[in-house]
């Protein structure tokens, strides 16, 4: 068996874990992004792909309840015998498992965190990026009175923070102004403060939400650059194209945004080409995985146009965005986001899996050499925390399909995928 046969045979996929974990919170937390929900828990599906070699790669998606109980026996026939590291080849399975109405590209940071680990080099290296201290900003995620906002930003600058954000939904558009406005005048001569509207994608599942229309955009940009606000995050709704562009143009501060974009890199690079933001900020685990969020990056500088990943998911989330803004070129342009909300979504509530969290020194984040996504899984606190509701290898595979499908047919689709080589066909159709 030649070198890079054996190669293959080390990064083949021979087993499919998924886990559900809930890690708790000291204190309820309540997201602005869904007014009313009290968060009791850090809450994510956490997935393993370990290789015949035995490397495993790890990625995790937020979750609201157990919405993915089945995904397992979707995605693992999928993923069971094929190159990890084929990242390409993942992509189209993922895209495969797409059309059935399960968008699950959040895994592809997995296949990364395996050929990473091969390598033994950081995601970021492979990719071209290099190893350079990266700066945060505070990312607040409630939304709460003056005085306690004021106190927040305090306490922030206190730890070494130069930038924060804060967020705002009031249906009163002065209300939205004041608050800014007492943040600014308790710390705006020492911290640079951005705003996030959270506008792109209204929930109202609980309590009912304000919804901006252009003019109200225009009002409050106004009143932030007055301010010098240096961002204005997400202040309309996501696919109102149109509207974008035109409070991108019209505004006298940065408009940023392209978080949860589940149409992925397609739609994203729609909007860098219409110019819809000056600073877009795709998320990794929402939009599309590692390689589409680098092709949006990619993009951007080809219109002019900047990039930072979003990061508001968890420290697994955290992790796979730092790889993507290193490896983008745009480290140094604005400030990586730092989910960080105290007492209730805390550094170690949020990486409560991690052996090691991602902790900062004076708002400053100096990336490890750890090969792939650069976090080890503490497993003890993923025994206490997770709960293990699917595994599959390729021998579970088989009685799976046996019960499913009957013996025959299960017997009969396992020659045809020996038969015609699937993996070659489907890299002549990427290759076309």
């Amino acid at each position: 068996m030649g070198q890079k046969e054996q190669g293959n045979q080390r990064t083949r996929i021979t087993r499919v874990d998924l886990y559900h974990v809930r890690i708790p919170l000291d204190r309820p937390f309540y997201p602005s992004w869904i007014p009313g929900y009290p968060a009791t828990d850090n809450r994510f599906d956490l997935i393993r792909i370990t290789t015949q070699g035995g490397i495993e790669g790890y990625s995790a998606a937020p979750a609201i309840a157990s919405e993915r109980q089945g995904l397992g026996n979707l995605i693992a026939p999928y993923l069971l015998g094929h190159d990890a590291t084929d990242i390409d080849l993942m992509l189209q399975r993922l895209r495969e498992v797409s059309y059935l109405g399960v968008r699950a590209n959040w895994i592809e940071p997995a296949f990364w965190d395996i050929k990473g680990k091969l390598a033994n080099k950081p995601v970021y290296e492979l990719l071209g990026g290099r190893r350079e201290p990266v700066e945060l900003y505070a990312s607040t995620g409630e939304i709460k009175d003056a005085d306690s906002r004021i106190f927040e930003a305090r306490a922030r600058f206190a730890e070494g923070f130069k930038t924060i954000k804060i967020r705002v939904h009031a249906f009163d558009v002065q209300t939205d102004i004041d608050h800014v406005r007492a943040v600014v005048d308790a710390v705006g001569d020492k911290m640079t403060i951005g705003v996030d509207a959270n506008q792109a994608w209204r929930v109202t599942i609980i309590n009912d939400a304000p919804l901006w229309d252009l003019d109200r955009a225009k009002y409050f940009a106004d009143a932030c650059a007055e301010m010098k606000i240096a961002w204005l995050e997400e202040p309309l709704p996501m696919d109102d194209y149109d509207a974008l562009c035109a409070i991108t143009r019209y505004s006298r501060i940065p408009v940023t945004g392209g978080e949860i974009h589940t149409n992925g890199k397609a739609e994203l690079k729609m909007m860098v080409e219409k110019k819809c933001y000056d600073i877009f900020q795709p998320d990794a685990i929402m939009t599309g995985g590692i390689a589409h969020a680098l092709e949006v990056a990619a993009h951007c500088k080809r219109f002019g146009l900047k990039f930072t990943p979003h990061t508001w998911t968890n420290g697994i989330g955290f992790a796979v965005n730092l790889q993507v803004l290193l490896a983008s070129g745009f480290n140094g342009i604005k400030p990586l986001e730092y989910p960080i909300n105290p007492p209730s979504w805390t550094v170690q509530k949020r990486d409560g899996i991690l052996k090691k969290p991602f902790l900062h020194e004076n708002g400053i984040l100096t990336p490890s050499f750890a090969p792939g996504l650069g976090f080890d899984i503490d497993n003890d606190k993923l025994k206490r925390y997770g709960t293990h509701f699917f595994s599959m290898n390729k021998r579970k595979l088989m009685f799976y399909t046996i019960r499913d499908k009957g013996l025959l047919t299960a017997l009969r689709l396992n020659s045809n995928k020996k038969k015609y080589g699937v993996d070659a066909k489907v890299k002549r159709i990427i290759n076309q």
